[in-house]
């Protein structure tokens, strides 16, 4: 069987992108060879250097050039804090819309054994490592109100106490300006238990 022409090899490397199917890499690609040769080019070229010269921290594990990122290195962050996510996509989020201002931890993933990815994937050995060198006082875990995230959670609630420092957990349950009767029921049922006192 010969090779496929060289059209079929760049839709299928498309579909390499989340939610890209055919039809989408199809249309990406035509538009490409269509209409912009010239931003395929610039796009091939930062793909290629991207792929190459980026890495993760060797802090925080989030994405970085250097082997420092710059919230790592930025001094005016709070060392005491830690919070805990899952991807760097998680943090860039924690970044746009909270006033956070201690560090990170970027798991890429969570407890999931069928998909190979244990503490030592995680890099739960960098983080005790954080946790023991470093005046710690509270870990904030933030990751997904998932299965494995809640899994995971556990496990990182369990390596702080370890440490004398204090785990704490994202709340998770009603949107802020969402009506009861259009919640599921789960979302529902955790957030009536994870209920807190309301203050005066």
């Amino acid at each position: 069987m010969s090779a496929p022409a060289l059209l079929e090899q760049l839709i299928e490397a498309l579909r390499v992108l989340p939610g890209v199917g055919r039809k989408t890499a199809q249309r990406m690609a035509f538009h490409l060879l269509e209409r912009q040769r010239e931003g395929g080019v610039r796009l091939a070229q930062l793909l290629e250097r991207a792929m190459a010269e980026i890495g993760q921290c060797r802090q925080c594990r989030n994405f970085s050039e250097l082997e420092v990122c710059a919230l790592c290195a930025a001094s005016q962050r709070d060392d005491r804090q830690i919070c805990v996510v899952e991807s760097p996509a998680d943090l860039a989020a924690m970044e746009t819309a909270t006033g956070y201002r201690g560090r990170y931890f970027v798991l890429h993933g969570r407890l999931s054994p069928i998909d190979g990815l244990g503490p030592k994937e995680l890099g739960f050995d960098l983080l005790a490592k954080r946790l023991d060198d470093q005046a710690v006082e509270e870990l904030i875990i933030a990751t997904n109100p998932t299965v494995e995230g809640e899994a995971t959670a556990h496990f990182l609630g369990q390596l702080a106490r370890e440490r004398g420092v204090r785990p704490s957990r994202l709340a998770h349950g009603v949107p802020l300006g969402g009506e009861l009767e259009h919640v599921d029921r789960g979302t529902l049922a955790h957030a009536f238990g994870g209920r807190t006192e309301l203050s005066s």
